[in-house]
């Protein structure tokens, strides 16, 4: 059995659309910068942390210091066999 579409539910299928992409559209331009400073506040709150001046003590004008990392190098001698490459002409 066919059924062919009547010309009022094409347009009201058409103005639902339309009228679902105008809300959406206009919420976006609501709450699109809200959530861009979100993700920017905890992209920075990520990344920025470990870096963040905030934690150190605050130090006069002109006043150096020097922080030291210790040594701690080792290197693994049991790494592998070493293999001389000869070129072959």
């Amino acid at each position: 059995m066919l059924q062919f579409a009547s010309a009022v539910g094409v347009l009201r299928t058409v103005l639902i659309i339309l009228v679902i992409y105008y809300v959406l559209k206009v919420l976006s331009r609501i709450f699109a910068p809200l959530l861009i400073k979100y993700v920017a506040r905890k992209a920075g709150q990520r990344f920025g942390g470990p870096f963040n001046a905030k934690n150190e003590p605050e130090r006069k004008e002109g006043e150096v210091t020097i922080d030291k990392v210790p040594n701690t190098k080792s290197s693994n001698k049991n790494v592998g066999d070493y293999i001389d490459y000869e070129e072959i002409d």
